[in-house]
């Protein structure tokens, strides 16, 4: 077996140039992510802290409890089934939750040097390594008799596993610049090279994608085009049904091919569907084949898909995904609050597709989405403390719900039987300084607002906000050239209103339109360090109406502010009022209040409602059309929290969209 390729075509990038998606020298894409990234301060950074001082330090300890260490080990060992040792895991797939914590550990490695966490990773680098076939193979469910490799591609999630490796191994590399992970992943590319494709052994394509676009990302690191190759094939040859003949040993339900999204090729697709999480990575795969080919029907294709998934199936707070059966996408339209799945895995996809979206196109209505799901449906799944996940995000949960058993509830767990989540979340909070900023020729994209430092060799700037709970975003210019540059901030598109100087006057930048992606304020001048650029976002509290179609929610409202979304929580009612026992006022304004002594610091809205007599009963829940609903004439005030910060004090009821009515 050859030895990877390690010495790639741009050697001249540092280790701490490089985030998860890094595209070719010759990608067709607007825009590239920024070399300089680093988040400094401000409600992130502190996300972040708790990440990397709680999260990834304790995920081996929760990886050892489950047994996906373990495994390694036996593998390793060779205290496999000859020994009797058995898999232990209830899915095939346990070694991905491994290779995910990697990932965020070698992102957080790149970000701030850790002696006790770089020996933790080059400890499991080592237990991975001795696990390998010698012909590159690698997963343990089937080394300890799981059963034939290659034969249960519907469930047995051994590209994905694969996938997940080959991106832990692309940031060991970038973060720490060595060799041995990348050299594991490259020999399991091979193997899969060697099994994969038209007249090989195997012909078809993983129930799970993920190794698409971890692929690519391999290509870009290696050189090595044989993986670019061999991305294309996978993407290309879904959608034929080498999926939908049955299933696999041990599942007596068949999805159909929808669920694969194995039903109809990506380049004729009209509407995303099946398992959501399935779905994005998918298309985040294609979305980096689109950017290293220039397949502009590829890119077509992916544009009407995004909008599809924006338009019809997406949730206020940026989740996706609204069936608890196959955890997958609706029909159009189809978003109840209390039935939403939303897994954070799928939320986090989400985010993954968007920001190449946003690199291929250069649009600002991307990085609108990511900012979205970032703030809400994403971060929801993270407990205030770190050690608490949500697997499911509805949008609103009744005092005494009536869940299935299990531990994907809407209550936050310390772990997961199926524990792709948390190891997940680690990764993108750990990577998240990537996707704030981008460069072109002409200059430099501030896709998100985070105090901190980004840009790139000869031009970078220094942010200081504090976004989310103020809308003033001040940037400093560090580095700039001798000559005229382009630096372009997004306008939300949630923001009515704006300010833009320059050196406290006004700025000549403008919403962009025609000439350019709606969304951007450029500003272009021969800038100097130490000049000062400010935006000023207004962030009014607005009431936000749903689409008619979407009939769970219609005649309700939610309430918003700046990128947040709101809730009612139990815990913050008067007397401990039910959500689901009150009615919105939308005709008395809403007032924010600053709470530093609640869940860590938030701005709260308080909203006026009118009360469900207690004890209100009926024989029969209905009435004729156009009479009045049974509620008293007792006036309350409501308070919204943050939607991210729910379910963080104990069980309770919660609901995002409330029932309301212009006047009492």
């Amino acid at each position: 077996m050859r030895p990877c390729p390690y010495f790639v075509r741009r050697p001249q990038l540092k280790a701490a140039h490089a985030g998860p998606v890094r595209p070719s020298t010759d990608a067709a894409t607007a825009l590239r992510p920024a070399a300089l990234a680093r988040i400094e301060g401000g409600f992130w950074a502190e996300r972040r802290r708790v990440n990397a001082e709680v999260s990834i330090p304790e995920g081996p300890q929760r990886l050892e409890e489950a047994g996906n260490l373990a495994n390694l080990r036996a593998v390793a060992d060779g205290s496999g089934p000859k020994a009797g040792s058995d898999f232990l895991g209830d899915f095939q797939f346990q070694d991905s939750d491994v290779y995910k914590w990697l990932e965020a550990a070698c992102w957080q490695l790149a970000d701030t040097p850790d002696p006790a966490l770089a020996a933790e990773v080059e400890r499991i680098v080592d237990l991975v390594a001795a696990a390998q076939r010698e012909d590159g193979y690698l997963q343990t469910y089937y080394q300890l008799g799981g059963g034939e490799p290659w034969t249960e591609l519907g469930w047995g999630h051994e590209l994905y596993c694969a996938g997940h490796l080959m991106q832990a191994a692309v940031a060991h590399r970038r973060a720490t610049g060595r060799a041995r992970l990348l050299d594991v992943a490259c020999r399991f590319a091979d193997h899969i090279d060697a099994v994969f494709g038209p007249g090989k052994k195997v012909d078809a394509v993983c129930g799970h994608p993920e190794v698409e676009t971890a692929l690519i990302e391999l290509f870009r690191s290696t050189g090595e085009r044989r993986y670019l190759d061999l991305a294309r094939y996978f993407i290309d040859r879904r959608g034929h049904g080498t999926l939908a003949a049955g299933t696999d040993r041990g599942h007596d339900r068949d999805p159909g091919p929808a669920y694969w999204q194995d039903h109809t090729p990506i380049r004729e697709a009209h509407e995303v569907t099946g398992h959501a999480v399935r779905q994005l990575y998918l298309l985040a795969g294609a979305a980096d084949l689109a950017a290293e080919s220039g397949d502009a029907d590829l890119r077509q294709a992916l544009e009407r898909l995004w909008q599809d998934m924006v338009a019809t199936k997406t949730y206020l707070t940026g989740g996706v995904g609204s069936r608890h059966d196959w955890e997958s996408f609706g029909d159009a339209h189809e978003l109840p609050a209390d039935r939403a799945y939303t897994e954070t895995c799928a939320a986090i996809a989400s985010v993954q597709f968007s920001w190449r979206m946003a690199l291929l196109t250069g649009e600002s209505r991307y990085s609108d989405l990511i900012e979205r799901t970032l703030f809400n449906g994403f971060l929801s799944g993270v407990g205030l403390d770190g050690r608490t996940w949500l697997y499911v995000n509805p949008l609103h949960l009744r005092a005494r719900p009536h869940e299935r058993p299990g531990d994907q509830t809407a209550h936050r767990t310390p772990w997961f039987r199926c524990a792709c989540c948390p190891p997940n979340a680690m990764r993108l909070l750990a990577s998240l300084p990537y996707y704030v900023a981008s460069t072109d020729a002409n200059g430099l994209q501030l896709h998100q607002y985070a105090t901190g430092v980004y840009g790139q060799d000869g031009f970078s700037v220094r942010v200081e906000t504090e976004y989310p709970w103020h809308g003033t975003v001040t940037v400093n210019v560090q580095d700039a050239p001798a000559e005229e540059r382009t630096l372009s901030l997004r306008l939300p598109a949630w923001c009515g209103d704006h300010t833009l100087t320059v050196n406290g006057g006004p700025a000549d930048g403008g919403a962009s339109d025609g000439q350019g992606p709606v969304g951007w304020l450029r500003i272009t001048r021969d800038f100097r360090p130490g000049d000062t650029i400010q935006l000023n976002l207004t962030m009014p509290p607005r009431l936000t109406a749903p689409h008619p179609r979407v009939d769970a929610v219609r005649g309700c409202a939610a309430v918003e502010r700046g990128p947040l979304v709101y809730c009612l929580e139990q815990a913050d009612q008067r007397g401990g009022l039910d959500p689901d026992d009150a009615l919105l006022d939308a005709a008395v304004p809403l007032a924010v209040r600053y709470r530093p002594d609640l869940l860590g610091g938030v701005t709260t809205i308080a909203a006026s409602g009118r009360l469900l007599p207690p004890g209100e009963t009926s024989d029969w829940p209905y009435s004729p059309h156009g009479t009045q609903p049974h509620w008293s004439g007792e006036v309350t005030e409501l308070t919204a929290v943050p939607y991210y910060a729910w379910a963080n004090r104990g069980a309770g009821a919660m609901r995002v969209w409330m029932p309301a009515v212009q006047r009492m």
